[in-house]
């Protein structure tokens, strides 16, 4: 049984999963892909949750071993790099989680330490006030906030994810709105099939995210894990979750409200730029 992570399962969803394909194999290339390490991915041991590509590969990386796993999802990054569909981020992500499973250390692991640095960041005081929100709005993010520290209390992961998720694009919602000027003409705001900048009440989380890095209002390291925080929010739809079999632990969990506290400290300048 390997020992992949709720949000490490995650990457490897975000690279492979073609809506129930794996990539672009067929039935055949896919087997011929196992074969190639001397498994075989028909076998009925891992139809259990499902016969497609991605709900055999879901089972696969739950029963076996974290060197026969890490050797998988290996061979898999390769390919989708060969087929030049994976960027450089999500390539580093999997890398890290690969040469974990495989007992490999090397260059690509300085980027775990910069998670396990941002997780170990303080942030003793919450200061709603320095935000500018209009007094029922203040009220509204303080009473989540408790909430959000109830559920990490009584390790309610899926309730922290999702709380923190909203709280975030409701601030980050709000500093665009307020600084309207700064968001629209950033090169990073999100454009429509004509080219016009998109009204602020239609941006994404992920636009939100990328616009309030560029224009200067959190950091990298917010940037970089708010997008995580942005995809396990995605599964707030039940039917999403269940067919990617996401089951979110606390370490999720501190990671989201660690992004969500980070981003207050930012937009409130108790972070230095």
């Amino acid at each position: 049984m390997s020992t992949l992570k709720a949000y490490e399962k995650v990457i490897f969803e975000k690279l492979f999963d073609r809506n129930g394909y794996v990539l672009d194999f067929s039935d055949n290339t896919y087997r011929e892909f196992f074969n190639e390490y001397d498994l075989k991915i028909d076998h009925q041991k891992y139809k259990v949750n499902g016969t497609s590509k991605m709900k055999r590969l879901r089972t696969f990386w739950e029963i076996e071993s974290d060197k026969v796993v890490g050797e998988i999802l290996d061979g898999l990054l390769q390919y989708a790099e060969a087929k030049e569909e994976v960027g450089q981020g999500d390539k580093t992500k999997a890398r890290i989680v690969i040469n974990r499973l495989l007992g490999k250390k090397d260059t690509v692991q300085a980027t775990e330490t910069t998670q396990d640095e941002f997780l170990n960041l303080e942030f003793s005081k919450l200061d709603l006030s320095s935000l500018n929100l209009d007094n029922q709005y203040q009220v509204v993010i303080s009473q989540r906030i408790d909430e959000i520290k109830k559920s990490l209390k009584s390790d309610s992961a899926l309730a922290v994810i999702f709380l923190c998720g909203s709280t975030l694009e409701g601030l980050l919602l709000d500093v665009a709105t307020r600084n309207t000027q700064i968001f629209n003409t950033s090169k990073s705001a999100p454009v429509d099939k004509n080219g016009k900048v998109k009204q602020i009440h239609e941006w994404t989380l992920d636009n939100l995210i990328n616009v309030a890095h560029a224009t200067g209002f959190i950091h990298l390291d917010i940037k970089k894990f708010s997008h995580d925080l942005k995809d396990f929010r995605n599964y707030i739809h039940p039917r999403q979750q269940a067919s990617q079999n996401f089951n979110p632990d606390m370490h999720t969990a501190k990671i989201s409200w660690q992004v969500l506290q980070a981003t207050i400290a930012s937009l409130t300048g108790k972070r230095s730029k």
